[in-house]
Formats: structure tokens, sequence, C-alpha cells
């Protein structure tokens, strides 16, 4: 089978390999669809290491087809249509027992210590179908659009830790693919204004097509002052950060009204510091808190959101990648010349 191998910051090789073998507790996936995600760039370029191996096969945003299934298997069939959930939790730490899965202390991932998306076909651990990580999907969703069940998943679990509220004042800070998910999830939570921020020209006209209902260019104008201008000069009632640059961190909180929300959703680079004024947070008694992943729970709410038809997936994708344009689909994300590449095998 053909699979995309990393070697190690930015060294991929598209290469022919043996298909996995599974065992009697295992499945076989065909990969009929997998996206690239900005944590994805950050491992190509050497910024994230952490569970990533040398060689392997990365890739955690992935659907496709069971091509093969172990004799002990008995909820999936040969040619069941399934979306995969790429954090398995242990359920027996801590974190899993305190509602908090996706900072699972023993987790493992699709992606990071088990071959991920880019190649043809993925082996599915056990852990991963006892743990309810394989998810069969709706006959009338595509792979195209199912694809974004897991990123669109991570930021519901955004959406709650931000707070997002009928009526709130939100403002998003970047316009790739996970701004217009935060958008499209903060008008579904009933905020009547969103305000993302965004250099590049066609992210800001899809924002506005995803529902944003101001997109600001952030070197030719003033985010603060249009902030200050829609909200009568409080400020916003929370703001996400879409983008992992740290330099932004205070001034993203100096958007907040007393009594806000920031959420850094973003991955930032690690041992990257960034500095924050304490009395933004102490005067204003705002609140400031991370994301990390996602919960199943996240994941079948998501599959939900995107089955009815509630969310715009069209302005989300970038599409026509082939495996063997790997690397011009990881560089596309990193540049923002597209949106999120959608890879079809």
């Amino acid at each position: 089978m053909k699979a995309a191998i990393f070697y190690g910051p930015n060294e991929m090789r598209l290469e022919e390999i043996e298909k996995p073998k599974i065992n009697e507790q295992e499945v076989l996936l065909k990969v009929n669809s997998s996206a690239v995600c900005g944590t994805d760039v950050r491992i190509f370029e050497g910024k994230k290491t952490k569970g990533v191996r040398t060689p392997s096969v990365i890739g955690h945003e992935l659907v496709g087809t069971i091509e093969e299934v172990g004799v002990q298997v008995s909820d999936f069939l040969v040619g069941d249509r399934v979306g995969v959930m790429p954090v398995i939790p242990c359920g027996k730490c801590y974190y899993c027992m305190n509602g908090r899965e996706n900072v699972c202390q023993n987790r493992t991932a699709i992606g990071y210590e088990y071959d991920g998306g880019f190649a043809e076909y993925v082996r599915i651990p056990s852990t991963a179908l006892k743990s309810g990580n394989i998810v069969k999907l709706p006959d009338h969703v595509s792979f195209e659009d199912a694809v974004i069940t897991e990123p669109l998943a991570c930021c519901l679990n955004g959406q709650k830790k931000a707070n997002v509220k009928m009526g709130d004042v939100v403002v998003i800070t970047g316009g790739g693919p996970i701004g217009l998910m935060h958008v499209q999830l903060s008008k579904i939570a009933g905020a009547k204004k969103v305000i993302l921020s965004e250099p590049i020209v066609h992210r800001r006209e899809k924002a506005i097509d995803a529902g944003a209902d101001i997109a600001v260019d952030p070197i030719h104008e003033s985010l603060e002052k249009i902030v200050l201008r829609e909200t009568a000069g409080l400020g916003a009632d929370v703001v996400i950060m879409a983008i992992g640059f740290p330099s932004l961190v205070n001034s993203s909180a100096s958007l907040l009204k007393k009594g806000g929300t920031l959420n850094l959703f973003a991955g930032f680079t690690n041992g990257v510091l960034s500095e924050i004024d304490p009395n933004i947070i102490h005067y204003n008694e705002i609140t400031v808190n991370g994301t990390s992943a996602l919960t199943r729970a996240d994941y079948h709410q998501s599959l939900a959101l995107i089955a009815s038809g509630q969310i715009n997936t069209k302005v989300l994708t970038t599409t026509g990648y082939k495996l063997d344009d790997i690397e011009q689909a990881i560089d596309d994300v990193r540049t923002g010349k597209g949106m999120k590449s959608v890879i079809s095998l």
C-alpha cells in the first residue's frame, strides 16, 4: 500500500509498504478521506514531538470503510462506513474518572502511538474498538464532510470551555478552518455577534459565508477599536484564540469585558512563552482557560451537527488532494493558501 512516512522535521516520503495485518480483535480500515490539521503542520515542522514516532505515519483526522474484521469483533462488518476518534482514553485514570477523558493520563492516539491516516490502510487497535472510538457514519454524509467531525468535536469542547451563551459577543482570532468552525458553533450557541480577525482575504470572505457578522483585517484595522465600537465600549464576552501566536495572548485578553473568558484553543509551539498583564486578569476578573482534544460525546454531537446540515462544511475544506500531494496539502495549510486540505484516496 501507499503511505506517507514521516522521518523527522520537514522529511516525509511517499513509499510502498506492506498493508497492516490485524489480529482477532482488530479491524483494518481503508482510508477514504483524511485531512491535514494544524497540528500535523507543527509535527511536520518539528514543533510538536510528544507521542510522535519516527519513522511513522501521522494524520489523525480520517474516515473510511472497514476492509477486514477480526474474528472476535462483532460490532462491525466489512463495508461499514466509519469515522475515527483518534484519542483513545484508558478509562481508569484520575482524569477519565473525573470527566476529562480528553486529557487522559495514559492516552494513546491514532496518528501518534499508532500509525495514522496518511496511508491507504490503517490498523485500528482493539483498545480503540473497546473504547467506542470507531463510529458508523450516516449513509447520506459524504466522506469529505465526515472527515471534519474530529476537529469540529474539538471545537465543541472549546465552546464548552469558553462557555459561549445566547446573546454573547464572541471574538475569534484566526480565520482558518478551526476559526470558521468556532464561528458556526458560536452562532448555533446563540451568540448575537461574532467578530473574526484574519489577515488573509479569502479566509475573511469565507468567514462571512460561515456566519461571521464582521471580518476584520488586523493588519490594516484596529481590532480593539472595532470590538469596543460593537459592544458600546464594554468589550467581548468571549475571545477564542484559534491561532497559536503567543504574542497575541495579551492583546486578546484586553478585548474582553469584565468577567469575560479567554479560551486558548490553538496549540502553541513548545517552549515559546507568552507575556500577559496580570492586572487584566485581576481587575477585570476574566477567566483564562485552554482546550485539548475531544471527548467521545463531543464526537457524536459533532457528527449529529454535520448530519443535520447545521454546519457549512464547504467553507472549511479544500478538496482535490491525493496522497501523492501530501506535502503540498500540508504546505497549503501552513501558508493559508487553502482551508483544511482534504486528501481523497
